[in-house]
Parts: structure tokens; C-alpha cells; sequence
């Protein structure tokens, strides 16, 4: 007899057949004589859209709002060119994959799709799609998709019901986002915006990240800089050395009024002193914690230019499948305890070749290894497995985890403290001065990490000094900074709870992680930074993030304000966490969804009408590019893309104006390129942009995948 395994993508379903040694590939599976291995491409069924309902809603009218569906309802992935249409791919794989269910010689069925509440989601709603299956129904929970931990795992699955918390919690946000998302956005755009293009975007986690945002740089605008002074004193020891000091009274070292430092200046010319007071301490410096996804995300985006979160999570997620990283949307940055043999094992094969490998220990500590710390998932670590090849960004994002794992065992960084202490008799105050001497490197030589150290000379308590010369320097305060990735994903993860958004060593950022109250999850918040620049809502610079007009109208217009408070959205998320814990209920959580969107629709129905958005659409041309290569009919320019004429009466084919995958190479269809590929099969374009910024050259052609049943690209160089 045989077990069915289901995974959330192909790339999985092959290493699981590669530690199971199963050879034989069939169309949709591998068959061995043990386990058949199936797939999914994601989401293989989705939730109704409101018209397949009610055929009422297949057109907007404010009067159809609110519309809450008493249950909920899901139907085959629709075709992403045309949603009028079933995703041909998707259907094909799901009537694979219940034909292998329905199997006499299939004795059990195994879901090994992703370990968190979108993972349970996708597995169940593929095997309980329809009747009940016959067969019991196992859950594979594993961190990372190695030979050794998908044997391991086999032998220790679980009953699916187990997991209904995680089930729950993946419903209800499913559903809450449906909720808010089809219903909000709706009338938003009806009630303020003029025009037909795209919708006015209104989500439960999209508002309240573009408030940060917003609130970040009207604190910039309304700024008001101030000057300051401080006073600067260079000292001269009795051996002719020299240091110098601020000056100081109580714990004020910066003074609004200049007269008061430039009176202390003249007195203390050419005046002798004496070192009151000396300390001097060794202090430690800890290596940051382990990546957690967010961690991982702020440290490259802040490192490297033209990184974005987004990409930070698909580039792990390919290591992640390809088996060198563990599980990479985590909120957690310590690993289970019951890890600490295997992690040692890990390490000892990454250090082999170190040059400072003799200064590595593999201990045990609550800082690494801490129950306590871990929700859901472990920290990301390298795997056992060491890569062969990696692209440059493969690198990057590797080499980051790599070196952060090796850091934790490490001897802890030392340096050593002075704080001297200068006083002048004459005057009401002292100067102070502090010197800092790194002892042991320590961590830091992993990423060859430099160590700024301020030297002193050698004084004791009690030594006379003299003022060789002084200053009175002019300082302005500063702005705060615009958010980058980086800062927005810290407040984000921690619902703003921290108050130094450098910190990454702050225990109560910690426990807000743990705690659920966040904005978002680690999985969806790099998607949600990249919708509001897709929506339009914020722009960036360098680095920088910013609100656009679009943007600042709608937090400013909008009237529902609870979806931009991060305390209310915070909530929400929270509540998700209880249910996944098991510690809330999906039914209740869900009749607070519908009494919000409730009110909040008749709210927008209320307001005042104002224009947030105008839209001016864009002139389509009737201009006949040639043939459509699916249906033989004519090919023209449409507003979103350059789609059949026959696209009514089902055709299919579209090449939409915002390709992601022309994207990536910062281009964008034209008529000429499209011209080339209906009448000459194939385009070459010049100036393509590669990850590295490199321009090139190259011929492109579209082609129908026949297994997943759409258009896709495909590039040649000849």
C-alpha cells in the first residue's frame, strides 16, 4: 500500500522524491513503491469573488455594499490573464491530485506543504475540497527540506486535525482580508475616485503601514531645526599629551544660549585643572541575534543598494527550496532547544576551511537556544548541506545567515571603557571625555567588522592638566529620518512597540514578536510594502520610503480611521495568533470582521464626497498588431495590456503592460515588441537590465506552457 504526499510546489515535491530515491516521474507526480509525491503550484482553489455569489455584484453599485456572503466558498485558481477564466494549469494538477487520492493502492495522505497557517490552508483546502477523504490525513512539519530531515519527519508525521488551530487561523485571515478588502475598496473607489483604472486599495494591513509612513514625514515637515552649542576643550598632561573634553553641567552637554559657554571659555584660558575622576570598566558586546525574516530583510536592504524586502524573501525562498537554508518566514530568533546535536553538526561543517576556526565553540546558551523565544519556527540557519553554486544574490543572502549562525559561537567581543573626568576650579561644571579600546574581537571578525577605537593617554586620578585651547562649536538639530525598509519593517513587526528602531537586542521587541501583536506577518510584510508602491501610495528614493500625493490624500480623506491605528490593526493580528495557539475562536473573530466592515461601509456611504483620486485613462489604439496565436483572432492595444479582440468570448491571450517578468528587467512591452512575436515568433530587445545593473541585449519569445496552461516568457541570446 501506498501514501500520498502533497507538497505546495514541484521544487519540494523533487527533494522529497530525491531523499526517498524516487526515480519514476509520471505527469503530475512520482511514483515509487512506497510514497507517490504530488504538488500544487500554490493556492490551487481560491475564494469566490463576489459575483459568482450573486451575479448582482458583477457590477459595482453602492447600494449592493456591504455584501458578506453567509458562508465561505472556493472554486478552481482563475486564469491570472484573464479571471473570467479557470487557470487551465491549476485545474489539471487538482484532478491529478484527487485521482491519486481516490486510489485503492493509497492508504494514507500525507500534507507537506509549508509549516504555517498559509501552508495549512493551501494543503487543506486541496484534500477536503468536496467529499471528506476516505483515508487518514497526516501533517509533515518540517524546518527545511534536507535528505536527513524529510526522513526524519516521514517517520514522525502527525494527525492532520491537530493542526485545525493553524487551519482556523488561516481562514479567518483569509477571510477577514476578503472581507474588508472587496467591500472597503468598493465603495472607496466609488465614493472617491473619478475615472476607471485601478481601484482605490483599501486592507486591514496596507492602511495602517502607509500611516507610519505618513506620520514619518509630516514629523520631517513640521521640524523645526534649533541650534546649539557645546563647549570643546583640548587638555595638555604633564607629559605633554593631549585629550579633549566636553563641557558639562549636571547632565547638560548642549546649551541654547552661546553667551553662557563663550563666558566659561574666556575664564578657563590658559587655566590649570586636575582629573577628578576616573573609571575605568570592560564591557561586553553580544553578537546580534539570529535572522528572523524581518532581521534578515532590514539587514540587506540597509547594506546593499536596490535590494528590496520582497526580494529578500523570494532570493530565501529559493535557498530555502533548494535546501541550504531552514524555514525563512519566521518571526523567531532563537532555535529549539531540542536542535542543539544537530546544530553542532551544522556548524562543524562550516567552519572547516575558517581561518579562525580554532576560535570557534559550539556552545549551548539561552541566547541561541530558548523555547521560550520560538513561535512556531526556529531562527534561520544554514542547513548541513554547503552549496556548490550560487547566483550573486543567492550569495549575499546566504553568506548573511551563514555568518550570523557562526557569530553565536564566536568568543564575545570585549572592549575597555574610560570616562574621564576633568574639572577647572574656577568654573561651575566639568569636561568629559571617554576613550574606548577594543580587547577581544571577537564575533567581529566573522564579517571583518571594524572597531573604532579612542585612545587616552595614560593619566591617573589627582594628575594636573592644562587648557591648551578651546571652542564653542555650533550644531543644529536634526530631523528624523525617513523610513527605509529597515525601520518600517521594525515598527511593523513590533506594532511600533519598540522605542529605538536600530535595537535588535531589546527584549520587549522580542516579546511583542512572540505576543502576535504585530502589523502583519513575517511572511506578507514585504508584500505589503511592495503593494503600496504598486498602488501608488508611497514612492522611494534611494532608499528612503515616502508618501506620494495619493497616498497623503487618502490617510488625510479617509474616514475610517481604525484601519490606519496600528493599536486596532495590532489587535487583529493578535487575535489571529490566539486562534493559531488555539486560544480563540474563529467564529467570534470573524463576527467582529463583519460588524466592522459593516460600519465602516455605511461610514464611507456617509461621508462627504471628495475626489482622492482622479484618473485619467489612457488611449487605447485600434491599430491591428497581427495574430492571435491562441484563437487566430486580431491583436490590439488595450488600457492594461495588448489582449485578443476576442477576449469575451473566452480567448485567453494578453500581454499585459505590466509584465512582472519584463519588470525584472526594467522593461515594459511596446507595440513594436509585440508586433515581433505575433509575426515574427520572436522580439529582440535591446537594453534588458540584469540583477547586477548590467545592460544587455537579448532575443525574447512567448510561449503557451501547456502544463500550467498560459503564456510565458523565454529568452535566447542567438
Amino acid at each position: 500500500m501506498l501514501k500520498l504526499i502533497l507538497t505546495e510546489k514541484p521544487s519540494v515535491a523533487k527533494n522529497i522524491a530525491d531523499a526517498l530515491k524516487v526515480k519514476t516521474k509520471k505527469d503530475g507526480f512520482y511514483e515509487g513503491s512506497d510514497y507517490l509525491i504530488t504538488w500544487a503550484f500554490g493556492h490551487l482553489v481560491e475564494l469566490y469573488d463576489a459575483k459568482d455569489y450573486d451575479s448582482k455584484m458583477a457590477r459595482w453599485k453602492m447600494e449592493n455594499f456591504p455584501f458578506i456572503p453567509p458562508q465561505l466558498k472556493y472554486k478552481v485558481k482563475s486564469n491570472p490573464r484573464n479571471r473570467s477564466q479557470t487557470d487551465g494549469g491549476a485545474a489539471k494538477q487538482l484532478k491529478t491530485i484527487h485521482q491519486l487520492m481516490k486510489r485503492n493502492d493509497v492508504k494514507a495522505i500525507i500534507s507537506a506543504c509549508d509549516y504555517d497557517r498559509e501552508g495549512q490552508l493551501i494543503g487543506d483546502s486541496i484534500i477536503y475540497r468536496g467529499k471528506k477523504p476516505d483515508k487518514a490525513v497526516y501533517r509533515l512539519l518540517l524546518n527545511e527540506w534536507t535528505p536527513a530531515e524529510v526522513l526524519q519527519g516521514l517517520e514522525e508525521v502527525k494527525h492532520n486535525e491537530t493542526m485545525k488551530s493553524l487551519r482556523d487561523a488561516g481562514i479567518s485571515r483569509q477571510w477577514a482580508d476578503w472581507m474588508i478588502g472587496i467591500n472597503l475598496t468598493s465603495v472607496a473607489t466609488l465614493k472617491y475616485q473619478k475615472g476607471k483604472g485601478k481601484a482605490l486599495n483599501i486592507g486591514r494591513v496596507l492602511l495602517p503601514t502607509l500611516k507610519i509612513i505618513y506620520d514619518r514625514d509630516k514629523e520631517i515637515e513640521t521640524f523645526v531645526p534649533e541650534d546649539y552649542f557645546k563647549l570643546i576643550a583640548t587638555f595638555h598632561t604633564a607629559e605633554g599629551k593631549e585629550y579633549t573634553g566636553t563641557y558639562i553641567k549636571g547632565k547638560q552637554e548642549k546649551f541654547k544660549e552661546r553667551t553662557i559657554l563663550d563666558e566659561i571659555q574666556q575664564v578657563i584660558r590658559d587655566k590649570e585643572g586636575s582629573i577628578t575622576g576616573k573609571q575605568v570598566k570592560k564591557k561586553k558586546e553580544f553578537p546580534p541575534f539570529l535572522f528572523n525574516l524581518s532581521s534578515l530583510q532590514g539587514y540587506i536592504t540597509n547594506k546593499f543598494n536596490g535590494w528590496t524586502s520582497d526580494k529578500v524573501l523570494k532570493v530565501a525562498q529559493t535557498l530555502y527550496e533548494k535546501k541550504y537554508i531552514t524555514y525563512p518566514r519566521t518571526s523567531s530568533i532563537a532555535l529549539e532547544e531540542s536542535l542543539t546535536g544537530k546544530m553542532k553538526k551544522v556548524l562543524e561543517n562550516h567552519i572547516k576551511d575558517l581561518p579562525y576556526k580554532d576560535e570557534v565553540t559550539f556552545r549551548k546558551t539561552k541566547r541561541v537556544f530558548n523555547n521560550a523565544k520560538v513561535e512556531s519556527h526556529s531562527a534561520i540557519t544554514p542547513t548541513y548541506l554547503l552549496p556548490k553554486r550560487l547566483t550573486s544574490d543567492e550569495r549575499i543572502v546566504y553568506m548573511a545567515i551563514k555568518n550570523r549562525f557562526i557569530m553565536q559561537f564566536m568568543p564575545i567581543a570585549e572592549y575597555e571603557e574610560t570616562i574621564l573626568e576633568t574639572t577647572i576650579i574656577e568654573i561651575d561644571g566639568k569636561f568629559h571625555t571617554k576613550g574606548k579600546i577594543q580587547l577581544i574581537e571577537g564575533w567581529k571578525k566573522v564579517e571583518n567588522i571594524a572597531s573604532k577605537d579612542t585612545l587616552l593617554p595614560a593619566v591617573e586620578q589627582g594628575d594636573p592638566v592644562s587648557v591648551a585651547e578651546s571652542e564653542v562649536t555650533k550644531h543644529v538639530t536634526k530631523p528624523p529620518k525617513h523610513h527605509t525598509e529597515r525601520t518600517l519593517l521594525r515598527v511593523m513587526e513590533t506594532c511600533g512597540k519598540q522605542k529605538k528602531e536600530e535595537s535588535e537586542d531589546r527584549e520587549a521587541d522580542v516579546m511583542a514578536v512572540l505576543d502576535g501583536f504585530s502589523i502583519g506577518t513575517a511572511a506578507t510584510r514585504a508584500d505589503t510594502i511592495k503593494k503600496l508602491k504598486d498602488v501608488g501610495y508611497i514612492t522611494t528614493q534611494k532608499k528612503n520610503l515616502m508618501c506620494t500625493t495619493l497616498g497623503r490624500t487618502l490617510v488625510e480623506t479617509f474616514p475610517v480611521k481604525q484601519l490606519f491605528d496600528l493599536e486596532f490593526t495590532g489587535r487583529l493580528e493578535k487575535s489571529l495568533a490566539d486562534i493559531q495557539k488555539g486560544n480563540g475562536s474563529k467564529q467570534e473573530f470573524l463576527k467582529v470582521i463583519s460588524q466592522f466592515t459593516t460600519e465602516s461601509v455605511e461610514q464611507i456611504k456617509a461621508d462627504k464626497s471628495e475626489i482622492i483620486n482622479e484618473v485619467s485613462p489612457a488611449k487605447s489604439s485600434n491599430e491591428v498588431l497581427g495574430k492571435c496565436p491562441e484563437c487566430g483572432g486580431t491583436v490590439t492595444e488595450g488600457y492594461m495590456g495588448f489582449a485578443c479582440s476576442k477576449y469575451k468570448k473566452g480567448c485567453s491571450f494578453m500581454v499585459w503592460k505590466n509584465d512582472k517578468f519584463l519588470a525584472t528587467m526594467r522593461k515594459k512591452p511596446t507595440k513594436t515588441l509585440v508586433k515581433n512575436l505575433l509575426t515574427k515568433k520572436r522580439a529582440f530587445v535591446k537594453g534588458l537590465t540584469s540583477k547586477k545593473g548590467k545592460k544587455f541585449n537579448a532575443y525574447l519569445t512567448y510561449e503557451k506552457d501547456t502544463e500550467k496552461g498560459y503564456y510565458s516568457w523565454k529568452m535566447d541570446f542567438k
